[in-house]
């Protein structure tokens, strides 16, 4: 279906798995993206604070700062079984997530979920990397990317119904079940050429200023991003007792926005340019937090900023995207583990400040803190457009 984007000049091996790979991470980033809009009931459901699943939050984003191993491991494997294995992960990760009785073991269960979907995006992205030239990449990685949308839209959608109905625990489990079909699936996808082998043994020297650039924007995009995404749901659900299946709906809505966002930038990255999309994308995120934070005393101010904030977002990292391919020219899973390394840095820093912060001020600074890592994004990007004309 979705090779219906692609056009003849593109590999035949991406157009034939265009959709396979789109739909099966759609389910890993359902699994992935439940916990943060829903860490409220989580936490009621552990019988410990917010604050304290903020605490296990960060302990699996933290994990990520594994990535570039990861990335070296990723590089000597079949990208094919790179896939498989990471999603085979995320599915036992989630079942983990469902038998847990104690915060320890919820931070254990995000910890192996957000390793094993790392292996299967790193697998993923040089994938295309290996078949797809960089001019024409953010395309195919914009195409896959709306899975990050669709992964809120349709994933956590039905997670949080079935959660609504039940209890999180089976939300986790009906994830674990699609996700292992895609692992499944995934072993349909032909094995790498010798030359693609060849190629990925033999990296080049890394541009330091150029990569210094490109991971302190990711930092602050993530940073940015988890400001606001991690403190919106506790925020709806404390001021305005929005329940589990509401927040559903909230989610839904947001799923459908990032859809469009994500879309946008695989129509556009490549013609615009990468460095300038990503600006665009966190420039918008600057007076849609500074609105958040003043406006969040009513509902339809405050809510649909935050839909906004998260979009803009979407289509500055699907943007972002392609530039971790070349990080490392050569190895583009490297480079991924890389960008990945600082992004899950982000993540992880403010899944612990933002959690605390909302706990102590409310919604007013999380999402300041958005605008002003947003504005460290425009200065990055500013900076990496710059080394790459001189």
């Amino acid at each position: 279906m979705l090779h219906r984007a692609l056009d003849d000049s593109y590999d035949a091996d991406v157009r034939a798995h265009i959709t396979l790979t789109t739909a099966s991470r759609t389910v890993a980033n359902g699994a992935f993206r439940f916990a943060p809009p829903f860490l409220a009931v989580i936490a009621k459901g552990n019988g410990v604070s917010l604050a304290g699943v903020g605490i296990a939050l960060a302990v699996g984003e933290l994990a990520g700062l594994l990535s570039p191993l990861l990335g070296i491991w990723v590089e000597r494997l079949q990208r094919r079984n790179a896939m498989s294995i990471g999603l085979a992960g995320v599915a036992a990760a989630s079942v983990l997530a469902a038998g847990s009785r104690h915060v320890a073991l919820l931070a254990l269960a995000l910890v192996v979920l957000g390793q094993s979907k790392s292996v299967f995006d790193l697998g993923l992205m040089a994938w295309v990397s290996d078949r797809v030239p960089y001019e024409q990449r953010s395309r195919v990685i914009g195409i896959n990317e709306t899975s990050w949308a669709l992964g809120l839209l349709v994933g956590v959608t039905a997670m949080g119904l079935i959660t609504a109905a039940t209890n999180y625990r089976m939300g986790y489990l009906v994830a674990a079940v699609a996700v292992g079909a895609a692992s499944l699936a995934c072993r349909r996808i032909a094995p790498d050429h010798d030359t693609h082998m060849a190629q990925r043994l033999d990296p080049q020297p890394v541009d330091r200023s150029r990569a210094a650039a490109t991971m302190v924007g990711m930092y602050s995009l993530m940073a940015a991003s988890q400001c606001v995404f991690i403190t919106f749901g506790a925020w709806l659900v404390d001021r305005y007792g929005f329940s589990a299946a509401q927040l559903s709906a909230v989610t839904f809505g947001l799923g459908f926005c990032e859809l469009f966002a994500s879309s946008s930038s695989a129509r556009k990255a490549d013609s615009w340019g990468k460095e300038v999309s990503t600006a665009i994308g966190a420039a918008l995120m600057i007076p849609s937090g500074i609105a958040v934070a003043f406006g969040h005393h009513v509902l339809w101010v405050g809510l649909p900023f935050v839909i906004v904030a998260i979009a803009s977002f979407e289509f500055a990292v699907v943007s972002a995207l392609p530039l971790g391919t070349e990080l490392v020219p050569g190895s583009p899973a490297r480079g991924m583990g890389l960008m990945f390394a600082a992004g899950t840095f982000g993540r992880a820093s403010m899944s612990l400040l933002a959690t605390r912060v909302y706990s102590h001020f409310g919604m007013t600074w999380p999402p300041l803190m958005t605008a002003l890592l947003a504005a460290a994004v425009v200065a990055s990007m500013a900076r990496l457009h710059q080394l790459k004309r001189s």
